[in-house]
């Protein structure tokens, strides 16, 4: 899907927040008159300076009720120590106390309550600081601010109350129309569209399902492609959402830890603190198979108890355990996908495509994917992000599904292709533009490193690029 060339008089700034569960992100564009916009995501952060398109949602208050710490500097080490010495007051999966009445909640939210009797609004609040650039758009600067499908305009409300305090918006008519909603459905379907998922699996007339799977909730939206050229979907089933994302399956783990070890000297809150830590990191992201146990290390090689599973500092969990933390949520989703192909117009849906942050967890992908399978709808997700690492005896592998528990994301990439030449384009539907680049890995050195490649007037022009690792030490190139 091809953007316009923007037909303003002035340059425009639009900012997109979306302010999620456990994490957040912005994306933004700039909007110069005749120019086709590009859209770009930040990845610079306070304490976060590596680049990460993503921050943890979280902040850390003192108790005259400053903000203290937000984001990645909320997760320092030392804050922990800030924290006992200053008496700091910890938030996090404060977007769910903004949920409707009308949806149901089987988690017992009291356990983050809002701090130091805050309001959700004051806690959604942000002070942007902007330069030259903010300078020359300001006054014309348009928010999109997306929200899961079952917020309503209550939400909307509250969320608008939230950008005039923060001061991005004068509390003015001018000033709300400058604010604009989307629905998390809406959001992953024009991703999905914009990464080329749809191109050669899609065709007029079929629908598709978006499994929008996040922190906090899971939002489920179904939509038919009228044309493919050009272009055009039409929503065929009500939205849902519901409140199983992936702290829900922590939540879960919690409940078993304090279960299992009650009687043990490792049930203070301290230990299963750093148990459920451990979990996040390691094992929830790469549990695949009931087969398989999870390690979880918490403490140090002096602690053991073998009646309770614990060796070395690491507590040993069982594969079939470990899927029973996901199985609610994955049965919530299964049961949202069959309310979302009985509502539609167009049966079957033949396609699926599962995005969000809760998406990676190959668990879910996998249990989803055979499920769905019965159903007669094919199970899809987005890995245009990552470049696969193998770690079979095969000197040539091939296919990924043939050892697929042999393959895993060893790193992304990232890299700034402003540099790269634009040549202009005439398709179908009029002009675009296209860059031409390789992505270069040099792996005969100590530390694997990469490099953005492109010609330009016949000359090889070369960029940096940045590898971020996935915290795997045993995978190799």
């Amino acid at each position: 899907m091809s953007l316009k060339p923007f037909t303003g008089a002035f340059r425009k700034l639009v900012l997109a927040f979306d302010v999620g569960t456990t994490y957040s992100g912005i994306g933004y564009a700039i909007l110069d008159p005749g120019e086709v916009p590009r859209i770009q995501g930040v990845t610079r952060f306070p304490g976060q300076e590596n680049g990460d398109f993503k921050i943890p949602t979280i902040l850390w208050y003192s108790q005259d009720g400053t903000v203290r710490a937000a984001g990645a500097e909320a997760r320092d080490p030392g804050m922990a120590l800030l924290a006992e010495d200053e008496e700091l007051v910890f938030t996090e999966w404060f977007k769910l106390h903004l949920r409707p009445d009308s949806m149901q909640d089987d988690s017992n939210l009291k356990r983050t309550p809002l701090p130091l009797g805050k309001t959700v609004i004051e806690v959604f609040e942000t002070h942007p600081n902007g330069d030259s650039l903010w300078n020359s758009v300001e006054g014309r600067i348009e928010f999109i601010l997306s929200h899961p499908n079952g917020w309503e305009g209550s939400q909307q409300g509250k969320m608008r109350q939230a950008t005039i305090a923060a001061g991005l918006i004068p509390d003015n008519a001018a000033g709300h129309a400058r604010i604009h909603f989307v629905t998390e459905g809406e959001a992953s379907m024009h991703y999905c569209v914009d990464n080329g998922l749809a191109t050669g699996a899609i065709t007029d007339g079929q629908s598709v399902v978006i499994i929008d799977a996040g922190g906090g909730t899971v939002d489920l939206s179904t939509y038919v492609f009228t044309t493919m050229t050009p272009m055009t979907v039409e929503e065929i089933a009500p939205p849902d959402c519901i409140l199983q994302g992936s702290t829900r399956v922590n939540i879960r783990a919690e409940a078993f830890l304090r279960s299992k070890l009650g009687s043990s000297r490792y049930s203070n809150d301290e230990d299963v603190k750093s148990m459920l830590e451990a979990f996040e990191k390691s094992a929830k992201p790469t549990f695949k198979d009931v087969k398989d146990r999870s390690f979880i290390k918490f403490g140090s090689m002096r602690d053991r108890d073998a009646d309770f599973g614990i060796r070395s500092g690491q507590l040993t969990i069982e594969g079939t355990d470990v899927a029973q933390f996901f199985e609610p949520s994955i049965q919530a989703i299964i049961g949202s996908v069959r309310k979302q192909y009985q509502a539609s117009s167009i049966t079957p849906q033949q396609m699926a495509f599962l995005v969000g942050g809760f998406a990676a967890s190959p668990w879910l992908f996998y249990r989803l994917k055979d499920i769905l399978s019965t159903m007669g709808l094919q199970l899809s997700r987005p890995d245009n992000h990552t470049i696969i690492c193998y770690r079979g005896g095969l000197k040539q592998p091939k296919w990924t599904d043939k050892e697929k528990d042999l393959f895993s994301t060893l790193c992304t990439i990232r890299a700034d292709t402003s540099r790269v030449v634009k040549y202009k384009r005439q398709g179908t539907r009029g002009n675009y533009f296209q860059q031409d680049y390789k992505i270069l890995l040099l792996c005969g050195l100590t530390e694997m490193k990469a490099q953005l490649s492109w010609i330009e007037q016949g000359v090889e022009k070369r960029g940096p690029a940045e590898i971020v690792y996935d915290d795997d030490p045993s995978a190799v190139c």
